[in-house]
């Protein structure tokens, strides 16, 4: 499942299957004795889908046919880690929706179902930017589920190496307005130069009291590569019984240090490591574990 420049995928393949990797996660956390997040359309969304691997995982057949000792606690943690990215994107959105931000752009939107399970303030639109095969299945399962949106919701069927600004606009996006952002597990299937594209394009639509939520690998002298921390992370799933070829998904190269190019775009950054976040919300992130979820970092930014 080696990317090139110019791939495509839906959400069986390639990095859309990581869309469907994380709702299904969402939905096993959603099913946890005291949930932290609650999502009740990701579980038939991963149905529809119909990858097998994750089907079984939202029936809760996966653990019951793993015989390591080990399988519960890595998959455990993986659902923390998803519903408490989640939860930190759920909030980033709320809390700009209550302080007046009427527009919310989700880039990369997959399964995410913010536009029809969040409590925006009225007035509110949800643009979703995403590949058109991606953007129509979603739109056509919540129809068939019966779902409504809980804002206006204003898909964008394009993929995000084309002009997806001038579509943004052509879909009714302001640019005189304030924005609040997500590029939620989205920057490490960039190439270094399109994350820089990406927040250059962000900054020049954005007006004065925009934000954005995003989250990256902090920094690791001499760490793993992105292909080693992909080949970490499809590792991790395959000892749970992943039958799917979750590895070649991220783009090696030398990246600009986000919170810096950031400030040097004029935002004003604020950043978490997600393991801290844990404890935000009641969770514990286990000491002794050392994969790539411990370097995750969570990072906010207002203009």
């Amino acid at each position: 499942m080696t990317r090139t420049e110019q791939d495509s995928w839906d959400l069986a393949s390639s990095v859309g299957a990581t869309a469907t990797m994380v709702a299904a996660a969402r939905a096993v956390a959603s099913a946890e004795p005291n949930p932290i997040i609650h999502d009740p359309f990701a579980a038939p969304l991963v149905r529809a889908v119909g990858l097998g691997f994750f089907v079984r995982l939202v029936d809760g057949d996966v653990i019951a046919s793993r015989p390591h000792d080990d399988a519960e606690r890595d998959l455990q943690l993986e659902t923390d880690s998803i519903a408490v990215r989640t939860r930190f994107f759920d909030d980033f959105f709320l809390n700009a929706s209550r302080d007046g931000v009427r527009q919310a752009v989700i880039l990369a939107a997959g399964l995410d179902a913010r536009a029809y399970r969040l409590s925006w303030s009225s007035g509110s639109v949800v643009y979703e930017i995403d590949q058109p095969k991606v953007v129509e299945f979603k739109s056509a399962t919540m129809a068939t589920l019966g779902a409504a949106p809980t804002a206006e919701r204003r898909t964008v069927a394009i993929d995000l190496r084309e002009d997806w600004p001038a579509a943004l606009r052509a879909s009714g996006f302001d640019d005189t307005q304030p924005t609040a952002w997500s590029a939620e597990g989205l920057l490490m299937y960039l190439p270094p130069d399109a994350q820089d594209r990406l927040f250059d394009h962000i900054t020049a639509l954005s007006a004065p009291g925009s934000r954005i939520a995003t989250e990256y690998h902090g920094n690791d002298p001499g760490g793993p590569t992105m292909s080693e921390r992909a080949a970490q992370f499809n590792q991790r799933w395959a000892k749970l019984g992943c039958d799917i070829d979750l590895s070649g998904l991220f783009f090696d190269g030398d990246r600009n240090d986000i919170v810096e190019y950031l400030t040097g775009l004029g935002w004003q950054v604020s950043t978490r490591p997600r393991r801290e976040l844990f404890a935000d919300y009641g969770l514990v992130f286990p000491e002794d574990d050392t994969s790539q979820l411990r370097n995750i970092v969570s990072l906010t930014a207002t203009r």
